[in-house]
């Protein structure tokens, strides 16, 4: 039985992708759960855990996780051939 991380689609914010020369908007990582998918951008763009968790360790204030739609924190599983969509949180007044 193979027990290895599944493919799944990351969908990072323009802003942040500016930040990691070579990175683009959509990235496939083998991911089980958030905090795997965001550990695997960061084994490539050293410093991205950084920008997306806090030293709890959680999600930033600022950052939003959607998988499927739905809010996500970083032990949120991650099914085959998800979609995990990054978002910068917008305030204003």
């Amino acid at each position: 039985m193979d027990f290895s991380p599944a493919t799944v689609n990351v969908v990072l914010p323009t802003a942040l992708v500016l930040l990691f020369p070579g990175c683009s908007r959509e990235v496939a990582v083998a991911a089980g759960t958030v905090s795997e998918a965001i550990g695997a951008l960061d084994a490539r763009w050293p410093g991205m855990r950084d920008r997306l968790c806090d030293e709890r360790p959680a999600i930033r204030r600022h950052i939003n996780v959607f998988v499927g739609g739905e809010r996500a924190g970083l032990a949120t599983w991650l099914e085959p051939g998800a979609e995990m969509v990054v978002l910068m949180a917008i305030s204003g007044g």
